[in-house]
């Protein structure tokens, strides 16, 4: 029996386990749909293919298994972006893209581009497909490497004739591997000899901390990087802009590894004489592990699961190659073995820090009347969580507006607020992507309310994606911080053009609250505080896809103020 192209694809990927295709339906698409239909897999349409590409990220990193981005030659530019996106974040999402026919390849094609050199800085791997009988090879080699090591978004660029064509269905299945069903990748175990001479320096350690990152979630580590933090009496810290590992709520969990977002993890960083990473990269988010992040008396460990990530902590003092699940399993040992020398000290000393900053941080909140009756952004932040029910999903999106609320999801953790987890952009800080990720955190999460707090700049640059949440009936609940303009570049404006002002980084006044309305859904506008959890609640209550326009005062954070004033740098660069 014969079948097109697509109908291979979609039976390869049937074999990997992929649940979830994400797509913008054109006609190179279609003998794709057509097999992702016989096989029962679920597809979502999306209205622009960058949304289609954030959607699947946004699976991909709530799921820890890998989503297929599917678009036609005409789309492939505009998922470049979310391509960007999922390679901040080291998210294994697999883009399948069309292209010009193969036979006439370089004589100008309908829609020809080099798509594969374009996607390839962006991903793990970028292969065109050259012949129908090696699409079974092609998604399997694209789907291991975008799994093992460390993962990452991958792209299959497959030719417009060769998705169109049949071929026998058996096709490739008489070469090896012959079982192309999905394996859990292969992890890496420690040298036992480099193991111990890192645990020696460890345990030797009086104020040690750990710091974990992008590596932690992807390895499904973050329940054993909690128990080592509890158990040992270290301090745990997040790498900013990844994915958050640790509920804010946790006894071991502090806050995030930047000086500007969370102020005494610079106490934590200047005296510690062991930092710990594990899964992290020492990019500019870690000042490369260069002082004043990191004291050069410090001494600086790096654990990494793939070669691939040790190669960029050349600045560590010690790296070790080590799944962080082996790792943490040995750190525990130490425990067990009464090995562990244990500081309660430097661990409550942090404990305690954390505590003066969250009274301070809330004290210093400028009142209502002090703004003229405009709302601050780190307030409504707040509100948004007060009003949230445990277990809730949030998503952040924006510039000001993501600072501002990982400032007070820190507070509201240690305040008692358990969230279910945390989205947000990523290393990238794209602006967008909310509500593409909220919508993927209510298809996982059906039960539970998913809140965006959303800047308004950020969702004029992905709004178009609340359609998804309408078409598939995935209510959600946007709330927009709505300060009239790109108040993060117009505050860095104001401090670097000489006349103090800004230019071109104002928004008229949008009614986004009867937008939401005209779509079918609920609208709310706030203008006082007191207005605002009773609006989110209703905005809940409604089970509608819904806006909360709410108006505020634009005011700089912290970490803006740091990087525009003295620009002296060190979680961002």
């Amino acid at each position: 029996m014969e079948i097109r192209g697509g109908a291979l694809l979609a039976r390869a990927f049937q074999e990997k386990g992929v649940q979830q295709v994400f797509t913008l339906s054109g006609g190179f698409c279609n003998p794709a749909l057509e097999g992702f239909m016989e096989c029962q897999i679920s597809v979502i349409n999306a209205p622009h293919e960058q949304v289609a590409g954030h959607l699947a990220d946004g699976y991909t990193r709530i799921n820890r298994k890998p989503a297929v981005c599917l678009v036609g030659p005409e789309g492939f530019a505009n998922a470049v972006p979310a391509m960007m996106e999922a390679w901040g974040e080291r998210s294994p999402v697999i883009f399948v893209t069309g292209s010009s026919t193969l036979k006439r390849k370089g004589a100008g094609g309908f829609k020809e581009i080099d798509d594969v050199a374009i996607a390839a800085p962006l991903t793990k791997y970028s292969a065109e497909v050259t012949h129908g009988e090696r699409i079974p090879e092609f998604v399997d080699r694209a789907w291991k490497i975008a799994t093992n090591g460390y993962p990452g978004p991958v792209h299959l660029s497959i030719p417009v004739d060769i998705m169109f064509s049949s071929f026998d269905e058996r096709e490739g299945r008489d070469e090896r591997p012959f079982n192309h069903q999905f394996k859990l990748p292969p992890r890496a175990w420690p040298c036992p000899d480099d193991l111990d001479s890192i645990l020696n320096i460890i345990n030797r350690s009086e104020k040690p901390i750990l710091i974990g990152g992008h590596g932690v979630w992807w390895s499904g580590a973050e329940k054993k990087l909690e128990a080592v933090g509890l158990t040992l009496g270290i301090p745990v810290f997040n790498v900013p802009y990844h994915q958050k590992l640790l509920s804010e709520h946790s006894d071991a969990y502090m806050g995030l590894a930047d000086i500007h977002q969370y102020h005494p993890s610079e106490y934590a960083l200047q005296n510690c004489d062991a930092a710990i990473l594990v899964g992290v990269r020492l990019d500019n988010q870690m000042n490369f592990g260069n002082p004043p992040l990191f004291p050069a008396t410090t001494k600086l460990i790096c654990i990494n699961g793939s070669h691939e990530e040790l190669e960029f902590n050349r600045a560590a003092d010690e790296v070790l190659l080590s799944d962080p699940n082996a790792f943490f399993e040995a750190m525990l040992n130490l425990h067990e073995k009464d090995s562990w020398s244990e500081n309660r000290h430097w661990f409550e000393d942090n404990r305690q820090r954390r505590g003066e900053w969250v009274k301070q941080m809330v004290a210093d909140i400028p009142s209502e009347e002090a703004l003229n009756g405009q709302l601050h952004p780190l307030q409504v932040a707040l509100d948004v969580q007060e009003a949230m029910a445990d277990d809730d999903w949030l998503v952040i999106d924006g510039g000001n507006t993501h600072f501002w609320s990982e400032i007070a999801v820190n507070i509201s953790g240690w305040q008692g607020r358990k969230l279910g987890n945390i989205l947000h952009p990523g290393t990238f800080s794209m602006l967008g992507v909310g509500v593409s990720f909220a919508i993927t955190a209510k298809q996982a999460n059906v039960d539970k309310n998913v809140v965006l707090i959303s800047g308004d700049g950020a969702f004029l640059s992905g709004g178009l994606s609340i359609e998804a949440a309408f078409q598939e009936n995935l209510p959600i609940v946007v709330v927009i911080d709505n300060n009239g303009g790109l108040d993060c570049i117009s505050q860095q404006q104001e401090r670097l053009f000489a006349n103090q002002s800004h230019f071109a980084t104002d928004f008229r006044d949008i009614p986004f609250h009867s937008m939401f309305e005209g779509l079918g859904g609920y609208g709310e506008l706030v203008e006082t505080r007191e207005q605002l959890i009773p609006a989110i609640k209703r905005a809940i209550a409604s089970g509608k896809t819904a806006c909360v326009n709410v108006k505020t005062k634009g005011h700089i954070s912290p970490i803006v103020l740091a990087t525009t004033s003295k620009r002296d740098k060190a979680s961002i660069e």
